[in-house]
């Protein structure tokens, strides 16, 4: 007669998790068997006998103590329960990312508990034998990332259910009826989570805001911005506020500052620009040297501390740059009238002022306040014909006015030694370590609704390296002004490469031919650089630049100086764009604070503030991104009947991204989507392979696709297969 093989109970092997998870949420507490059958709504005899066992063998491996007979507490001080934050998976599992670790913790589904992406959570750790992952079970959610989600209301009889287009929220919000105010089904609502009951298989929220019908242009701008927390305008009081300011100049103020009005002084900028925040003066000296003036809009002299503007601009921190619209940090009253350094007008400025020699070499340096006068304003493509051609008359296509132009021989001469002075510093910086990312960015022509009417390609030339060179300069030598004197300061700092990435990187580009030279800090640096430069009009010129820039740290603020790795500056802050970062405000305001002899600040006060800016930044750059990705599936919608020539920019075990030729727009085409024969992922090569040709498709290989679809509302493309490119 066989043996009978004992099932085992249902839900047995999670009880000790679920132990575990009763006792830490009431840590020095003890329960009995009964106690905790209760909490886990069991009673019948397997379960509570599996109790028994299970508390029996968690007090033996000292996971939980038996502080009297049959009760069991849990210290609070456990070795096995840790704080961290919870990173998101589009599968529906996370994992627990926590300094105490050197990988991450696994945590399965059924163990989020409730815990949603980037939320700080206590996290019981076990599964630790060597060799095999660390799992965990989020014990206790401690505190929200955020409680305000984006996403699509289903309306029924007598609730609601929100689901968002966001991979990695793994679940719907549910909504009573009393709370869907406005919204009609279907609507793209904003809402937030106020509850979620332990039993409940999704949180409780209400609707905040109806932000309109999917797929149309503002919802979806609307939406993107509402996602990550930013604004959209202004509250009406701190627009009151701004409009009250005095912004006339003053002689008594000018009588404080220095006066560089006589001085030759213009500003380069974009054409379509309208806060002009940095201006460059020139001047002759004597000695053969030159007067070079960086002057930056005094911002802080009409942003005071403690007012609700500066309070507003500082939530902010920075203005987010939408592909059709500016979210300013400041209202237009101050970004583009008061502050803006508009040609032909008096304007307050913070300036850095230096002597530099025909060499580059920095003999004298000044900073203070300044009042200037702008004599012409230029886009990057007037200065860069005059760089070019050595010409002073800008011809009508160039034209930022729609006519022909002379530009005085004076500032003619001195764009063109700005130009040669600012070619030897960024020589210099290159030979010290710096590097180059020049990626190419994408930009949309637009009509008056804001349509995509085609696509174009943004690439740094001289005119901008000038400007670049210049605000570097200025940023460079106002942290080291203030580093030197060891008081609190606020840095712009940039870590070493992570080097686990570039190997990783360097697997990728093996398959180009190219290689990274890890020898070592300046080895790597000038590898990278001779990578950059090598691809440089190349088919996978994108792709690389793409995985160089990902495998870099991030640059963020931070009171704490380690200087700036991709720079190759051991102090850098930024001084030079006050009108749209916060910062540099607080630069500023430090700057003349110490200038004026004042003792170094309240640290700790000053790293809240970097974290804070830097948390601001992150946000406004991912809805920049989601942005452009929107207007990228927005102008393929255009295009579906068309051939697009694309390189494979990514392979994973469903499929490979594909990112096209002629308007970097990338997409997805599906593995079950590619016909010519039955494809797996091969995780070694990066590539997929034919199960009967033994083909290959791998990084850098160029296809012919057409959209398949283009959905809006999840910023996607997918793309049919067509061909391999001949």
């Amino acid at each position: 007669m066989s043996k009978k093989i004992r099932k085992p109970i249902k839900n047995e092997k999670d009880f000790s998790s679920k132990i575990i998870k009763i006792l830490s949420q009431s840590p020095n507490k003890a329960f009995n068997y009964k106690q905790i059958g209760a909490n886990l709504e069991l009673d019948d005899t397997k379960s509570r006998n599996q109790i028994i066992k299970d508390l029996k063998i968690l007090a033996a491996s000292k996971k939980i103590i038996e502080s009297e007979p049959g009760k069991y507490l849990v210290k609070a001080e456990s070795q096995d329960y840790y704080e961290g934050t919870i990173d998101m998976t589009s599968r529906k599992t996370a994992y627990f990312v926590c300094p105490d670790f050197s990988e991450d913790v696994f945590i399965p589904t059924n163990n989020l508990n409730r815990a949603l992406d980037k939320d700080k959570v206590k996290v019981y750790v076990y599964n630790r034998r060597k060799g095999k992952r660390p799992e965990g079970e989020v014990i206790e959610v401690i505190e929200r990332n955020k409680t305000e989600f984006v996403g699509v209301i289903d309306i029924q009889a007598n609730f609601a259910f929100v689901s968002t287009a966001n991979p990695k929220m793994y679940t719907d919000i549910f909504i009573p009826k009393d709370k869907i105010g406005e919204a009609e089904n279907g609507d793209v609502v904003l809402v937030t989570i106020e509850d979620w009951p332990k039993r409940a298989d999704s949180p409780f929220g209400s609707v905040i805001r109806v932000l309109g019908k999917p797929g149309e242009h503002n919802t979806e701008i609307h939406a993107i911005l509402a996602e990550y927390g930013l604004p959209s305008d202004f509250p009406v009081e701190v627009e009151v506020y701004a409009q009250k300011i005095d912004t006339s100049i003053q002689e008594s103020e000018i009588a404080k500052r220095r006066d560089m009005r006589d001085t030759l002084t213009f500003t380069i900028d974009p054409k379509d620009a309208k806060d002009f925040d940095d201006a460059l003066s020139f001047k002759k000296l004597k000695n053969g040297n030159f007067e070079i003036g960086i002057h930056i809009a005094d911002v802080s002299y009409y942003l005071e501390e403690g007012t609700i503007l500066d309070d507003e601009a500082y939530q902010r921190a920075t203005s987010v740059y939408l592909v059709d619209r500016v979210v300013p940090m400041l209202p237009e009253v101050l970004s583009n009238f008061a502050c803006s350094l508009r040609p032909n007008e008096e304007k307050y400025t913070f300036s850095a002022i230096f002597e530099v020699s025909p060499t580059a070499q920095v003999i004298n340096q000044w900073f203070g306040r300044t009042v200037i006068y702008s004599d012409q304003r230029f886009a990057y493509e007037e200065a860069q014909y005059i760089i070019e051609t050595k010409d002073n008359t800008i011809p009508v296509d160039i034209s930022i006015t729609g006519e022909s132009y002379v530009v005085s021989d004076e500032i003619t001469e001195a764009t063109l030694k700005l130009d040669e002075l600012a070619k030897i510093l960024r020589k210099k910086r290159m030979q010290n370590g710096a590097i180059s990312f020049d990626k190419v960015e994408v930009k949309f022509n637009l009509d008056e609704q804001g349509e995509p009417e085609g696509v174009y390609f943004k690439v740094s030339k001289d005119a901008n390296h000038l400007i670049e060179e210049f605000m570097l300069l200025a940023n460079r030598k106002v942290a080291e002004y203030i580093g030197k004197q060891k008081k609190t300061f606020i840095y712009r700092i940039h870590d070493e490469p992570n080097e686990d990435k570039l190997i990783a990187m360097q697997t990728v580009i093996a398959k180009f031919g190219y290689k990274i030279d890890f020898r070592n800090k300046g080895d790597i640096s000038k590898s990278l650089n001779a990578l950059m430069e090598e691809v440089n009009g190349k088919k996978e010129q994108n792709l690389i630049d793409t995985l160089a820039i990902r495998s870099m740290s991030k640059a963020k603020y931070s009171t704490e100086n380690i200087g700036h790795y991709g720079l190759a500056f051991d102090y850098y802050s930024h001084f030079t764009s006050p009108i749209r970062r916060y910062p540099d405000v607080m630069v500023h305001r430090l700057l003349q604070y110490y200038l004026d002899n004042g003792a170094s600040v309240d640290e700790e006060v000053y790293e809240t503030k970097c974290l804070h800016c830097s948390n601001m930044e992150s946000l406004a750059t991912n809805a920049e991104r989601d942005s452009i990705k929107y207007m990228q599936v927005k102008y393929m919608q255009d295009h579906q009947d068309e051939e697009f020539l694309g390189v494979i920019s990514g392979v994973t075990e469903w499929g490979i991204y594909v990112e096209i030729v002629s308007n970097k727009c990338e997409g997805m085409v599906r593995i079950r989507e590619i016909k010519d024969d039955y494809y797996t992922f091969d995780e070694k090569q990066y590539a997929l392979v034919g199960a009967t040709s033994n083909s290959i498709l791998q990084l850098g290989d160029e296809i012919y696709v057409k959209v398949k679809n283009a959905d809006l509302v999840k910023k996607q493309l997918d793309f049919h297969f067509l061909r391999r490119a001949e």
